[in-house]
């Protein structure tokens, strides 16, 4: 049975999400998860089981620019470069899976900065 924590309770929220969002070749599923110190991203192709683009805080390019990986610049970094990644890869509409997170704070900059970079969800 589930303890009712605050991990536990974000899984259940998850799973009620992921029922009914999956990602396609045509519109991938953009995967975030967030940790007290980093956050990543990845969009994923369900269909084949493939990752197409990731990005973490932990990136060379994105750690020299953030000094710490836990707050909103990092984010919003983390979403432009995500952003980027993807439409170098030809991949323009995503969709958005905030993995049982709630809309706020560092989960709506990374959201943000993936929209800014050209990103569609």
């Amino acid at each position: 049975m589930a303890k009712n924590t605050r991990n536990d309770k974000r899984l259940v929220r998850h799973a009620r999400v992921r029922h009914n969002l999956s990602g396609t070749p045509e519109k991938p599923r953009m995967c975030v998860y967030r940790s007290l110190k980093n956050i990543s991203v990845q969009i994923i192709d369900d269909v084949h089981g493939h990752t197409l683009v990731a990005a973490s805080s932990l990136d060379k390019e994105i750690k020299a620019q953030a000094a710490y990986g836990g707050n909103k610049e990092a984010a919003k970094l983390v979403g432009e470069v995500i952003g980027k990644r993807a439409v170098e890869k030809g991949i323009c509409e995503v969709a958005f899976d905030r993995g049982g997170f709630l809309y706020h704070g560092r989960v709506k900059e990374l959201a943000d900065g993936a929209r800014s970079a050209g990103l569609k969800f």
